[in-house]
């Protein structure tokens, strides 16, 4: 049977891949944003699944406190970080009157 750890850890770098291919392909820069997100939560899952230490005593398993911290301040930290953004694509929008940058619409 494969190792929990492991499995998290291809699944956080299928949800990353994922999330590049819909950075790179997309222009509406809300759906860039989306993208962004699930590129960090996939990182996020990564690094869970890297700070799993395996069973600590019969029948539990375990985990570092430290990535466990480091992800829940990643997440604060994302979360501001996209509310930053929706409020620079809203005033992109209020400006120029477009979804897209102007180098995307060729």
């Amino acid at each position: 049977m494969i190792d929990p750890a492991l499995l998290y850890g291809l699944t956080g770098a299928a949800v990353v891949g994922l999330g590049l291919y819909g950075f790179l392909s997309l222009r509406h820069l809300l759906r860039r944003v989306l993208a962004f997100n699930v590129v960090g939560s996939g990182i996020f899952l990564m690094f869970g699944a890297a700070g799993y230490r395996g069973a600590v005593a019969e029948g539990t398993a375990g985990a570092d406190p430290v990535p466990q911290a480091l992800i829940i301040t990643g997440i604060v930290v994302a979360l501001a970080a996209t509310a930053l953004a929706v409020g620079l694509i809203l005033a992109h929008a209020r400006a120029t009157g477009r979804r897209t940058l102007p180098e995307d619409d060729t």
